[in-house]
């Protein structure tokens, strides 16, 4: 038997329509986040994006096991600290690489990793709304690496079904509310952690 090379072409496009069907969508979520009006502390913060935030991507699987999302928020994770950070530090470098804190001098070095990423589906918690939850470890050393202070900090997101067209548009929202929400309590905490208050006092501030 032969298939002519109309029905060739016909076929192609039925399996690549079909692979479409079944590949997972990505998101890269974006947002933007309000600088804290708050006093900044008169020192020098160095800050380290490792490549697991850097380049994080949570991967939510249908009930078949089958990638449905890849939600990349390693960006946005890092336009938020860009953006808090400078308000609550006098002077913030970024570096690439924490052997290179000495040379810049700072007084310290800020290290922030996401441990767990969690996100609640309509469809799954029979709820009427988008839910993005995250935990994470944030870690603060010397110039030379030497500890000062090591705390965990959770977030939490939530957007209405209603009020989105796609459930890509509710992801990404869900997901900025979530980091706002570590925004705003990062900046308000920071100095209330044990260790970091402890910190602080022997620098005199």
């Amino acid at each position: 038997m032969t298939i002519s090379l109309k029905a060739f072409r016909v076929l192609i496009l039925l399996a690549v329509m079909g692979l479409s069907a079944c590949a997972a969508r990505t998101i890269e979520v974006r947002g933007s986040y309000p600088s804290p009006n708050i006093p900044p502390i008169p020192l020098k913060l160095g800050v380290y994006y490792g490549d697991g935030l850097r380049n994080f991507i949570y991967t939510e699987l249908t009930d078949a096991g089958k990638e449905e999302y890849l939600v990349a928020s390693g960006n946005t994770h890092m336009e938020l600290f860009n953006t808090v950070l400078p308000a609550m530090f006098e002077q913030v470098v970024v570096l690439n690489d924490p052997a290179e804190a000495a040379a810049q001098g700072v007084d310290a070095i800020f290290m922030p990793t996401i441990d767990e990423f969690q996100l609640g589906m309509p469809q799954k918690t029979r709820l009427d709304a988008y839910e993005v939850w995250v935990k994470y470890n944030m870690r603060l050393t010397g110039a030379d690496g030497s500890y000062i202070a090591d705390w965990v900090m959770t977030a939490y997101g939530k957007t209405t079904q209603g009020t989105f067209s796609s459930a890509e548009s509710g992801i990404n929202d869900a997901a900025v509310a979530a980091l706002r929400d570590l925004a705003s309590n990062f900046s308000i905490s920071f100095t209330g952690v044990p260790d970091v208050r402890d910190w602080l006092n022997r620098q005199r501030i």
